[in-house]
């Protein structure tokens, strides 16, 4: 069976601005800001910091490593790794397939909340106008009893835009759209943190958020916080960088590019809780209040307590309206399309479909379930729901699994650090191998044990049990199944691959693939 060329980056910064638009999220903007007030302001930028370089980055490397050794989606390199290895590429490729049909959704909130900002059509109740008038949310969850089209029509809008720059391909679609996207997202939110620092009261939010607390310092939560942080914001544990680095040429610095996704994911983040926190400096201000009780994170945050902000302003509330919820709409874009391409990769390794092909039929699946089941009055409790369940019982546990499998089973971590240092300009140490074989899965395991632990005490959110069991519990367990069962399906083209791979290893040759000269 003759082998498609796959597909490659134009650029190395081609590579890093979509690897960056991947990590460069909503959470950046509306998670990092609470985070770090509610964990020590100043503080906790030594633990942040320190979750960065011994969890963040190592991590980063791992999957760049895997990817550009294999140059392949997640779970043929996780096969080619170890049969049994395949599971884990497939639960993540399941992982987002679950977080892209409701990541949409709010892309799509977002880019409806431009129009309204320029109108201030919230009036004198953001809250009310949010889930009553836009989203028309059902009193309790269930099932769906009707849908709205002024959440419809946007979310239709955003899928085609996402869809029509994954067929264009890796080079032409991906690569040329975080070219625009990045260098525009950086400059509207540049502009937007400048609006916000004129603000009267902008200072005693900026006091809020960076005044240190150093006796944080002494509580495992706020390093918890800090490590969950730094792993929820950079795409890692669920196949995007293990997808992207496989498009990557046979030169490429693994090491340096991993360094500076990091720090640019991170510098967003703090130029994200300047911003957000001289704008809630000003609400406090106006209201008389202290910045406690205005801050938030979260839906909260963008569509409730920002639309106030936007009304209180003096003047120019429209524009900084504009500017935010545009900064929502092209982060959110830039990620989601991460998240599709890992799909869609995987599809296109198993099935051999082309680009054009696996894109109109996976794509088309996704968009297909987000449009059916997020624009209804019940629609943001499923988004609730999916995104607590998958993010700490998916993205999570599957990152855990996988450094326990590669680093503790396998023990392939000196493998894949020999790869990296025979292509990057920095060389990786012991202190690579130690950071992923004990400090993070340690981590990660004393955050699934706290997590599950707070989960079986109480309902979260008040959810009724026969909901969090279907669209919680039955969500994330059901992407491990599907895992397991999809990696029982016989593939032919993974073993004859598999075992090229171990006559290499065997042989001492580091080259994976001849398709890629």
């Amino acid at each position: 069976m003759v082998q498609q060329t796959r597909e490659q980056w134009g650029t190395r910064a081609g590579f890093l601005m979509a690897a960056i638009g991947s990590a460069v999220g909503l959470g950046n903007i509306w998670r990092f800001p609470y985070i770090a007030y509610d964990n020590g302001g100043g503080a906790f930028l030594v633990p942040y910091l320190v979750a960065l370089l011994t969890a963040g980055i190592p991590l980063l490397i791992l999957e760049y490593s895997i990817g550009h050794r294999y140059r392949s989606s997640a779970p043929l390199a996780y096969r080619r790794i170890s049969r049994p290895a395949e599971a884990i590429g497939w639960w993540q490729v399941a992982i987002c397939f679950v977080i892209a049909v409701y990541y949409g959704a709010i892309i799509a909130w977002s880019a409806s909340y431009i129009w309204f900002s320029v109108t201030e059509a919230w009036g004198d109740d953001p809250n009310g106008f949010f889930f009553g008038e836009y989203l028309q949310m059902s009193e309790t969850p269930g099932g769906v009893t009707g849908y709205v089209p002024a959440v419809a029509l946007p979310l239709i809008a955003v899928w085609v835009v996402v869809l029509a720059i994954l067929a264009l391909g890796i080079r032409k679609g991906v690569e040329r759209a975080n070219r625009i996207f990045i260098p525009l997202l950086v400059v509207l939110f540049l502009i937007m943190v400048v609006q916000a620092l004129t603000l009267e009261g902008a200072t005693t939010g900026l006091d809020a958020l960076f005044t240190p607390d150093w006796s944080a310092m002494l509580d495992g939560g706020v390093w918890v916080a800090a490590y969950g942080q730094i792993f929820f914001s950079l795409s890692i544990g669920f196949g995007i960088m293990v997808t992207y680095a496989s498009y990557l040429k046979r030169k490429a610095d693994l090491t340096g590019s991993a360094m500076v996704a990091g720090f640019a994911n991170s510098s967003f983040e703090l130029l994200a809780g300047i911003g957000v926190f001289a704008a809630l400096g000003f609400m406090a201000t106006a209201a008389g209040s202290a910045v406690d009780e205005v801050a938030t994170s979260g839906i909260g945050l963008a569509f409730i307590a920002f639309p106030q902000i936007i009304s209180t302003l003096p003047f120019g509330g429209s524009m900084f309206g504009v500017l935010f919820f545009a900064s929502l709409v092209i982060a959110g874009l830039s990620s989601l399309i991460s998240i599709v391409e890992v799909v869609v990769s995987a599809v296109q390794d198993r099935v051999g479909l082309g680009r054009l092909q696996a894109v109109l039929m996976v794509g088309g699946v996704i968009a297909l379930v987000s449009v059916l089941v997020f624009p209804t009055h019940e629609g943001l409790y499923y988004l609730d729901v999916f995104d607590r369940f998958i993010n700490q019982y998916g993205i999570v546990l599957a990152a855990l699994v996988t450094l326990i499998v590669f680093g503790w089973v396998l023990r392939r971590l000196p493998v894949f650090q020999e790869h990296t240092n025979a292509v990057s300009s920095i060389r990786l140490g012991a202190w690579w191998k130690i950071t992923l074989g004990v400090i993070t899965p340690i981590l990660l395991g004393f955050m699934m044990w706290d997590s599950l632990r707070a989960e079986l005490a109480e309902n979260y959110g008040g959810y009724p049990v026969g909901f969090l069991l279907s669209a919680g519990w039955g969500v994330a367990i059901g992407a491990i199944v599907i895992g397991v069962v999809v990696a029982l399906v016989p593939w032919r083209r993974a073993d004859r691959m598999a075992a090229q791979d171990a006559e290499r290893l065997k042989s001492g040759t580091t080259d994976t693939e001849e398709g890629d000269r």
